[in-house]
């Protein structure tokens, strides 16, 4: 791949941060579940962005698999209806999949903007099963998730390239 200029080289990704870094969302999904909001329906889904962010860096380490697992461990500890995030986020891993060749061109602020609809998308299917199911409509704070998911994508993208940076110390002998 043709690198922008300015771009930084990065270290290979290590399987290990990858996994220990979803299960991390995970375990702030339940924490945030149980904790102080309770379910309430603004709170952003920590583990859809880290699938979006792992989709969109590793395609072939994590995709359309790895995103029904925790979409089924999603839905047996909220109770929901077997499957519910388990659709959500594999549509969720297929869409970033999809853009992640593009998505990587840009700054982080453009890619926040490319991945709103992403995030809208699964959540708006996460939606349609709930109501299917008979359901209530959760209220329009609903909206907010996935605006507050997408503006959290630059913060959360710095987080988890961090480990990957190469210290910054070109010489002669050494360019990269």
């Amino acid at each position: 791949m043709i690198m922008r200029p300015g771009q930084q080289l990065l270290l290979p990704a290590n399987p290990l941060f990858i996994w220990f870094s979803l299960f991390a969302a995970l375990a702030l999904n339940l924490l945030t579940n149980m904790g102080l909001w309770g379910r309430a329906a603004w709170v952003p889904d920590l583990l859809a962005i880290t699938l979006v962010f792992w989709s969109v860096h590793q395609p072939l380490r994590i995709g359309v698999g790895t995103a029904f697992f925790f979409g089924l461990a999603m839905d047996v500890h909220q109770g929901a209806l077997l499957g519910q995030h388990a659709l959500a986020y594999t549509a969720l891993g297929f869409l970033a999949i999809a853009i992640h060749r593009r998505l990587l061109w840009f700054p982080l602020s453009q890619q926040a903007v490319q991945v709103l609809p992403v995030l809208l998308s699964a959540h708006a299917l996460e939606l349609l099963v709930r109501l299917g199911a008979g359901h209530g409509w959760p209220g329009w704070p609903y909206l907010a998730a996935p605006l507050i998911e997408a503006a959290l994508w630059p913060l959360l993208t710095v987080l988890l390239l961090a480990p990957q940076r190469r210290a910054p110390d070109p010489d002669d002998n050494r360019p990269l």
